[in-house]
């Protein structure tokens, strides 16, 4: 091969490959731009959902660009322009989402700044009076200083006074450093303390007047939202169990489809909102009397307090998706015999806990002289009966010792007879089941047939013995622990019912406190004309 083809091969590979690098690169920068539009539509579309949102970024830039005017400010006071970042920085420390996030942030800073500047303040002195021991009095504040609010941050307590102690810490050795490089410690503590009396001012009066966003109105939609959705989760998991739903049984696949069930959903959104109520709560507390939380010192405690006991019930609600999520299931033919009172259980549950959580939103009393158990009591009660009824179906009804002859009697000559009496109203019916169900050897189906037949785990087998076909004993455990988990699924379902009576207390608790209106009252002074109204409110009164 000559040269000149050797060299025409070298560049027709080097072109190849800058080709391929120019390709990888048109790729790479396609798939920038692929995410950069994806960004920006999901940034439209979170302002497009959340309306306050945008309104929060909004009011932040008008605050900043407010606040800026100071830079220009000339007169009377040449040194409010130099100073002004601290006007600016406490805008983008103190402007929070809500309105009590902003007054924790402004009480932190505040707190922070005044002892910071008193004990400036007071330091500066001793530092002057030192004379030549001036350096040894600043090192030994900062030391102080810095030890006692570090040791101090760490106590329980303090935990919600954090950033306030770094404000301490940062705005003493700023005020320490200034004062000692120019000598004027009173001018720079005091103009700095104004400048960030100013910023919290404007925080406060923008985030107050320009489309106020209450911390209280989040944790009162957060607790309606419980209600509804572990109603649905609830009657979501008591239909899928009566409907056999069945997972793969495979570790990627089973978890994927359990957790994208709106039943998991349901009760995973009520269990973990608990970090979220604290943090609402806190702001709350915070926040001055507004809207329809006019009551001063509102409870928003309780509000807390309804939310944890619906997660309480959440956690059994969690109890009865493990059931359908379980290894071992009851046959379907089992289930149908308590459907209809497992699911009128299910709904009377679902309808407490939603005219609960529409109770709240409204914020009305329950009214009436009706409880509001009644009905899912009724209906526990016949699930309960059922239960007994056909509790036979629920356990294995041969190892009963009342129904079988003891094995110690048997190997007598002349066993005793024994009068037998009966566990439950059903048991006469096992034994009339049992006589009606045996087969010959010769009408059992083919082995891989019965095989497949058989509603428990892949895991049992029927041996071959002799010519005759043996159940192994694992075979009888699991058949025994498939029945229980029925009567564990039912079980279930009546502990929530019982729960629901704190559920109901609490509610009952937060009416009183909040002073919830009554809809009896509303509706009877709504009738009728001025007068009628006037004379039925002088009624009430006495």
């Amino acid at each position: 091969m000559s040269k000149n083809s050797l060299l025409s091969v070298a560049s027709m590979e080097s072109i190849e490959e800058h080709t391929s690098c120019l390709a990888s690169a048109c790729n790479g920068l396609k798939q920038q731009w692929r995410d950069s539009f994806d960004f920006a539509r999901k940034a439209l579309e979170m302002g497009r959902k959340d309306l306050r949102k945008a309104v929060y970024a909004l009011k932040m830039g008008f605050a900043l660009a407010l606040v800026s005017l100071l830079i220009f400010w000339d007169m009377p006071i040449e040194d409010v322009s130099q100073y002004s970042i601290w006007a600016i920085l406490t805008v983008i420390v103190m402007f929070e989402f809500s309105i009590g996030a902003t007054f924790i942030k402004g009480f932190n800073r505040g707190l922070g700044t005044f002892s910071a500047g008193i004990l400036a303040f007071l330091f500066a002195g001793l530092s002057i009076l030192a004379g030549p021991w001036d350096k040894v009095v600043i090192v030994i504040s900062f030391f102080v200083t810095g030890c006692c609010a570090s040791y101090l941050r760490l106590y329980p307590t303090m935990a919600p006074y954090d950033y306030g102690f770094r404000v301490f810490v940062l705005t003493f050795c700023i005020l320490m450093v200034a004062g000692n490089r120019n000598g004027g410690y009173v001018l720079a503590i005091l103009t700095r303390l104004v400048l960030i009396a100013l910023g919290a001012c404007m925080c406060f009066v923008i985030n107050i007047c320009v489309y106020p966003i209450w911390s209280g109105d989040d944790l009162h939609r957060l607790v309606v939202n419980n209600f509804k959705e572990l109603a649905t989760s609830l009657e979501g998991c008591v239909n899928g169990y009566l409907e056999s739903v069945n997972y793969e049984r495979t570790s990627s696949r089973f978890m994927t489809q359990a957790s994208s069930d709106q039943m998991y959903l349901g009760y995973k959104s009520v269990i973990e909102s608990a970090s979220r109520e604290q943090t609402l709560l806190g702001f709350a507390l915070w926040e001055p009397p507004h809207g329809r939380y006019r009551k001063l010192h509102y409870p928003w405690k309780t509000y807390v307090k309804t939310s944890n006991a619906v997660r309480h019930c959440a956690y059994t609600v969690m109890a009865l998706h493990g059931c359908i999520m379980s290894e071992i299931q009851s046959p379907p033919e089992k289930r149908k015999v308590f459907c209809e009172e497992l699911k009128e259980v299910s709904t009377e549950g679902a309808r407490v806990l939603r005219e609960l959580g529409s109770k709240i939103d409204k914020m009305e009393k329950l009214g009436g002289f009706k409880n509001i158990l009644d009905q899912v009591h009724v209906a526990a009660e016949h699930l309960q009966k059922k239960i007994d009824h056909k509790s036979f179906l629920l356990v294995n009804s041969e190892s009963w010792e009342v129904g079988s002859p003891r094995k110690d009697l048997e190997e007598l000559d002349d066993p005793p007879q024994q009068h037998l009496g009966l566990k439950c109203l059903s048991e006469t019916s096992i034994y009339a089941h049992k006589a009606q169900t045996q087969m010959p050897e010769e009408d059992f189906p083919p082995m891989q047939n019965l095989r497949r037949l058989v509603p428990w785990p892949s895991s049992f087998c029927l041996v071959e013995s002799n010519g005759v076909l043996v159940r192994e004993d694992e075979a009888k455990t699991y058949e025994s622990a498939s029945a229980l988990s029925l009567a564990t699924f039912a079980s279930l379902l009546i502990e929530f019912v019982a729960r629901l009576q704190i559920v109901v207390n609490c509610f009952e608790e937060l009416s009183e406190e909040a002073e919830f209106i009554d809809p009896d009252v509303v509706v009877l002074t709504e009738c009728g004309g001025l007068w009628t109204r006037l004379v039925r409110s002088l009624r009430f009164k006495k």
